[in-house]
């Protein structure tokens, strides 16, 4: 989960860098200052290859110093202008007030074009047709059924065993990929109705999930070069978009694979009477997103042609926007537990609550309904999300010139930047207090739940794009970590080093390696 630049990018990036640093005689100290200095001809080229590999905290820095916007200047050769905000009215306006001039689809559609042509790269009136699909799929009640099933399913029968093995054997477990397993298995259940066993004692491989990550590594690399400089790099087929032609045909490959057994199993329920019995009876227990889908095909969505190509892209859509999202929390929330042993505690003792007196202090699984109102849970699980967003940053260009809140003029080239992990360690919008962790900020006097406007805390995005899948994804967090931290004490490996990754989505970059031991005989 550590994409990096590739040897071909770092190598041609390099070589220019010294020409033009031989030729004005640079000062390497210039490359360390918090800000990012402005060079003759290559612009603050060199302050972004020199800190790509920790530009989440790079926006931290240059905000903390220079204040809410800041504009990188691009090298002459490129059209690239890149203008950071941690405004949270800027993003409120971009993502809500004025989106229409702030679309996704032309920008999105070209960096993200692995992900095809469904709802995460859409916009108009065809991202309002797909998402009033998406909102009725997760409001089915079909569905819902099938997600607590699996869930606890998944939990039982996939993280317990592997977690009672390590804890047996005193061998370490990385929990980061642990929960990538769980939650990816869990989502392939989901959506498409096969469990692809990944989270098991031997730890398998899976290329399906393998090539997520791969592709979601060239993407990053994307939004640091201007892009005539990568479509090269596609047409030579060398470096990182090499890697994402690789990832993008096993990609393809996997869920046709689902989508074909797929339909071959409702047709052949429809001509067995016995297979079709038994079908029924399944359905009455829950339904898989995938035959939601053909079920409805011709009957509820009528202005969406339902063929493979769209459920290829629905499927890897839904894929990225769960799996991803759901581990990344669940990994730095369990790190951010177990740094705070008075805050683990506090949690312990919410879950006792909750539980009869004859199970609080034996193995348990916690339902989705013991866990859906633990005040105390619920808050420090939002408040590992303001400091650690799965989702660290916002991407958006205007459609024709604008001024934005801050009074910052955008045009058509200009990139926009909304560091969502710097805003939460800005002092200006979350105080004095802004870089600690401290769940008590979501509680309030009466001892219920604080809510925040979106555009200040926008883990789930701000105004129409709001994430649909959010009490999804609190529900399926709060079920595995209460089943950790009941169950299992953690310890982290002796000299392991807790560092981010660099990716558009937040992951550790070394996984989080640690030793399991029981609470309960």
């Amino acid at each position: 989960m550590n994409p990096s630049l590739g040897y071909f990018e770092i190598t041609t990036t390099l070589l220019f860098i010294l020409v033009i640093a031989n030729f004005f005689r640079i000062n390497r100290k210039s490359f360390n200052t918090l800000v990012p200095f402005e060079w003759p001809i290559i612009g603050m080229l060199p302050a972004v290859i020199a800190g790509i590999n920790r530009v989440h905290d790079r926006f931290v820095e240059v905000h903390t110093t220079v204040g809410p916007t800041f504009i990188l200047k691009p090298p002459l050769f490129s059209n690239m202008s890149i203008l950071s905000s941690v405004d949270p009215m800027d993003m409120h306006y971009i993502m809500s007030t004025n989106m229409q001039n702030f679309p996704k689809a032309p920008l999105f559609s070209k960096m993200f074009d692995f992900m095809g042509k469904a709802w995460f790269n859409c916009d108009g009136d065809e991202w309002k047709i797909q998402r009033r699909v998406v909102q009725a799929l997760l409001t089915n009640n079909r569905f819902n059924r099938f997600l607590a099933k699996t869930s606890a399913h998944k939990i039982e029968k996939g993280l317990i065993p592997v977690l009672d093995n390590a804890a047996n054997d005193g061998s370490l477990l990385d929990l980061q990929d642990l929960f990538n397993r769980l939650i990816f298995d869990t989502s392939c259940k989901i959506i498409t109705g096969y469990d692809s066993c990944s989270l098991s004692v031997e730890l398998p491989e899976i290329p399906f999930s393998k090539a997520i990550d791969e592709a979601e590594g060239a993407v990053l690399l994307r939004h640091a070069m201007p892009e005539t400089i990568w479509k090269i790099l596609r047409w030579m087929n060398v470096g990182s978009e090499k890697t994402l032609k690789h990832a993008w045909a096993i990609l393809d490959m996997e869920i046709g694979k689902f989508i074909s057994m797929k339909r071959e199993e409702l047709a052949k329920e429809m001509y067995d009477p016995i297979k079709l019995i038994r079908g029924s009876e399944q359905k009455a227990e829950g339904a898989d997103f995938l035959s939601l889908y053909l079920h409805a095909n011709g009957q509820m969505y009528t202005s969406i042609k339902i063929d493979d190509k769209f459920l290829r892209d629905s499927i890897l859509n839904y894929m990225l926007a769960s799996r991803d999202t759901t581990s990344s929390s669940l990994t730095w929330f369990i790190w951010l537990v177990m740094t705070y042993p008075k805050i683990l505690n506090q949690i312990r003792e919410e879950l006792r609550s909750v539980l009869p007196s004859k199970e609080s202090e034996k193995q348990y699984i916690f339902k989705s309904e013991e866990v859906n109102n633990l005040t105390y849970l619920h808050a420090c699980i939002s408040e590992s999300l303001r400091l650690y967003p799965p989702v660290p940053f916002q991407l958006r260009v205007p459609e024709k010139p604008d001024i934005l809140p801050s009074g910052v003029r955008v045009n058509q080239d200009d990139k926009i930047i909304m560091s969502i992990y710097a805003m939460a360690r800005m002092k200006s919008i979350w105080g004095e207090d802004c870089s600690e962790f401290k769940p008590e900020r979501w509680i309030t006097e009466k001892g219920s739940i604080k809510h925040e406007p979106s555009y200040k805390y926008p883990v789930f995005n701000d105004g129409p794009r709001n994430c649909l899948g959010k009490e999804m994804a609190f529900t399926q967090t709060k079920m595995v970590a209460a089943t950790i931290i009941h169950n299992y004490n953690l310890k982290m490996v002796e000299g392991h080093v807790v560092e981010k990754n660099c990716s558009i989505i937040l992951y550790m970059k070394h996984g989080l390696k640690v030793k399991v031991s029981k609470r309960w005989t």
